[in-house]
C-alpha cells in the first residue's frame, strides 16, 4: 500500500462515529412516510390539549420503528402542554418499572429510593399532569417484553383508564413490537381490549435499493469523503438485506470502519466487510443478551455447554446453579423461546409419552461468546 493511502497516527476516517450506533436518529429519515403520517395523525389531538388516537406499530427488527417513534416525539416535545415519554421494555419491564420511568421523566428525579406503592406512584403522575394540564403520549417500546413477563394487560389498563380514577387526566399509548408471532391485542384480557381501538403502523423490511439509500446517507454523514467505494456499499447492502435487519448493515460499515484504521487505510475495502460480517449479523442477538436476567442468563449458557436437549436434564442442572424451582424454570424456557434464542418444541419419545426439547437457535459458541 503506497503512503498516501497510509492514515498517520492521528488520522480517522470517521467524520462522526455516533452516526453508526443503535441510538442515533438520522436527520434524514427515508423511506417512512405512510408510517410517520400515521403516527402524526393518531398524536396530532395532543397538541391541542386532547387525548391522542392510540397506535399499535409493528415490523421485524430493524425496520425504523424505534427512529420513527424517536422523530416524531422530538417534534411532540417541543410542543406546549405535551409530554412525549418513550420507555424501553426490554429494560423496564414491569408496570412498576414502566410508571417509575414516566416518573423520572415529568419530575427529573427518581421516584424515592425506599419505593413508594403503585398506587401512590400513579397518582402522583396523574396529579402533575392534571395541574400542568399536560397530556401524556407514552410509547411501550419493544412492548413484547411486558407479555413475556405478564406484565402487558395491567399495563396498559392503567395507562388507559387512568381518567377513570384521576378525571382530566389524558394519555395516549404506542406500542411498538418487533415479535410478529405475538397477537398483540389478543394477547391482552378483555378489561384492555375493549379500550385499546389502535390505529395501526407496519414497517416492512427495506429492500435493497431502500437500504443504499440509507447507508449512503450515514456514509455521508459519517465518513470522510471517498472511504466507502460504491462496489463495497453494494456488498454491505446486499448482506443487510440478506439479514433483513438494518442494524446489520449500520453495524457492519462501523466496525468495518474500524477494522479499516486498524490497518491504517484510509478506504474501506471487501476484506475489511469479510472479516466482521460474522460479527455484525448477531447484533440482534447482542441487543437480547443485554437485556437477560442472571438466572436467564445461566440456562442460556447450560443449553449452549450440554448435549441435553430435554427439559429435564437441563433443569438439573440449572437448579443446581441457581437453586431455582421448576415452574421458574418453565417461565424462562419460554421467554427465551419468544425471544427467539432458543427453540423449545414438544416431542413424543417412545414408551415415555411427551418431552419437551429445547435447542439454540443460533451457534453456540457465537452465544457463549457473547455471553462472557
Amino acid at each position: 500500500m503506497a503512503d498516501e493511502d497510509m492514515l498517520s497516527w492521528d488520522e480517522s476516517i470517521f467524520r462522526d462515529e455516533h452516526v453508526f450506533e443503535i441510538d442515533y436518529v438520522p436527520e434524514v429519515f427515508d423511506h417512512r412516510d405512510t408510517q410517520l403520517e400515521t403516527l402524526t395523525h393518531a398524536l396530532r389531538p395532543a397538541t391541542r390539549g386532547a387525548r391522542p388516537l392510540n397506535v399499535l406499530a409493528t415490523g421485524p427488527p430493524g425496520t425504523g420503528k424505534t427512529t420513527a417513534i424517536q422523530k416524531v416525539f422530538g417534534e411532540l416535545d417541543a410542543q406546549p402542554g405535551v409530554r412525549a415519554v418513550r420507555v424501553n421494555c426490554q429494560v423496564d419491564s414491569t408496570r412498576y418499572a414502566v410508571f417509575s420511568r414516566i416518573f423520572r421523566a415529568l419530575f427529573d428525579y427518581e421516584p424515592p429510593a425506599s419505593g413508594i406503592s403503585f398506587k401512590k406512584l400513579f397518582g402522583q403522575i396523574a396529579e402533575k399532569l392534571t395541574e400542568e394540564e399536560t397530556v401524556l403520549v407514552v410509547a411501550l417500546d419493544d412492548v413484547n417484553y411486558l407479555f413475556y413477563e405478564n406484565e402487558a394487560s395491567e399495563t396498559l389498563y392503567s395507562l388507559l383508564r387512568a381518567h377513570e380514577a384521576h378525571p382530566g387526566t389524558k394519555i395516549g399509548v404506542i406500542l411498538v413490537s418487533s415479535d410478529l408471532d405475538l397477537d398483540i391485542i389478543e394477547g391482552l384480557d378483555s378489561r384492555v381490549q375493549s379500550v385499546f381501538r389502535p390505529e395501526e403502523a407496519y414497517f416492512p423490511v427495506y429492500d435493497t435499493s431502500e437500504i443504499v439509500d440509507i447507508l449512503s446517507n450515514r456514509i455521508e454523514v459519517g465518513f470522510r469523503p471517498d472511504v466507502v467505494p460504491p462496489d463495497v456499499l453494494d456488498e454491505v447492502a446486499a448482506r443487510t438485506a440478506e439479514t433483513g435487519d438494518l442494524r446489520v448493515g449500520i453495524d457492519l460499515l462501523r466496525r468495518a470502519g474500524l477494522n479499516a484504521e486498524g490497518r491504517a487505510s484510509k478506504t474501506i475495502e471487501h476484506r475489511d466487510i469479510e472479516q466482521t460480517f460474522d460479527t455484525a449479523r448477531h447484533v440482534h442477538l447482542e441487543r437480547h443478551l443485554e437485556g437477560l436476567s442472571d438466572p436467564e442468563r445461566i440456562l442460556l449458557t447450560v443449553i449452549a455447554e450440554t448435549d441435553a436437549e430435554q427439559a429435564g436434564a437441563v433443569y438439573e442442572t440449572f437448579h443446581e446453579e441457581t437453586d431455582l424451582g421448576y415452574t421458574r424454570y418453565t417461565e424462562i424456557v419460554n421467554k427465551l423461546d419468544d425471544l427467539g434464542l432458543i427453540e423449545a418444541e414438544y416431542e413424543s419419545l417412545e414408551g415415555r409419552g411427551r418431552s419437551r426439547s429445547l435447542r439454540l437457535a443460533y451457534d453456540p459458541e457465537a452465544v457463549l461468546n457473547r455471553l462472557g
